[in-house]
């Protein structure tokens, strides 16, 4: 196969792998090699941003399309050729309604769902499950008030796949319940993101952000830190294991051992990748 053959077959691997969406490498909570769409939706806010999402797309491919035919038939129809007297028009009454009004109504369209979801994100609902998650240079620690006030760190595992999101201690969650996240800064200020449950907010020290999620599907759940926090904002993972209610009641009893005193990560025994 000669070069250009070589070329050809590369474009159309990688426009297949476009086109289904890398659903042969995608898997749930985590991204996939060619991924061109949002992380497949765990909770309820988040098949609400898809659905918004997507409608946003179809509005603007139609606006898009509208657009151009109208560039079309304005070259094809009133050129110098076609019209060599030009029109001396100057108003027209109900173009400049409709151009007028139309606009109105596609924002009011768009503004409608999109404070709904707005209202959906920032209203926390009675919550199941209270987690505090700090952030450091460059790790996270997890502590659950409601559970026995134990708290953890969890940092970068290198010998951990998916590479540089695995860690060693991660957050775990019962499935099906309201999770409300109440995060802060130690130092700087972090972002606390997990895009399968839609979830992103800003970690400020001296200031207490809160948010919230359902997940609805158990399995483990990916995300970073979405601030550039220092060096290493790069090894900064998150990783959220949502289990059964019995599993989770399991996992608390053993954390509250293991976590009880001094029983936390260091920085030190698990460095990243630059120090």
């Amino acid at each position: 196969m000669g070069r250009m053959g070589r070329h050809l077959l590369g474009l159309a691997v990688a426009g297949l792998t476009l086109a289904t969406g890398g659903a042969a490498f995608a898997e749930l909570g985590q991204p996939a090699p060619w991924e061109w769409h949002l992380q497949e939706s765990a909770t309820p806010v988040m098949d609400n941003i898809v659905w918004f999402h997507n409608f946003l797309f179809v509005l603007i491919a139609v606006i898009t399309l509208f657009v151009l035919a109208l560039l079309v038939t304005v070259v094809i129809k009133f050129n110098a050729r076609a019209n060599p007297v030009p029109s001396r028009t100057t108003h027209n009454t109900l173009i400049e309604v409709v151009w007028t009004l139309v606009p109105v109504l596609i924002l009011v369209g768009i503004a409608v769902p999109s404070f709904r979801l707005l209202f959906l994100q920032l209203d926390v609902p009675k919550a199941d499950l209270t987690i505090k998650a700090t952030g450091k240079q460059w790790y996270w620690s997890y502590a659950y008030p409601d559970n026995g006030k134990f708290e953890f760190d969890s940092l970068l595992a290198q010998d951990k796949q998916p590479r540089l999101l695995g860690v060693d201690n991660e957050m775990v969650v019962p499935v099906n319940k309201v999770i409300r996240v109440q995060t802060t800064g130690a130092d700087v200020i972090h972002s606390f993101a997990v895009p399968a449950f839609g979830v992103k907010i800003d970690a400020i020290p001296g200031r207490l952000n809160e948010t919230w999620f359902k997940a609805t599907r158990t399995g483990m759940y990916y995300g970073q830190c979405s601030e550039l926090c220092g060096k290493d904002h790069a090894f900064m993972p998150i990783a959220v294991r949502v289990v059964s209610d019995q599993e989770f009641a399991s996992w608390v009893e053993s954390a509250k051992k293991k976590f009880a005193s001094g029983g936390t990560s260091t920085y030190a025994s698990a460095a990243g990748p630059t120090q």
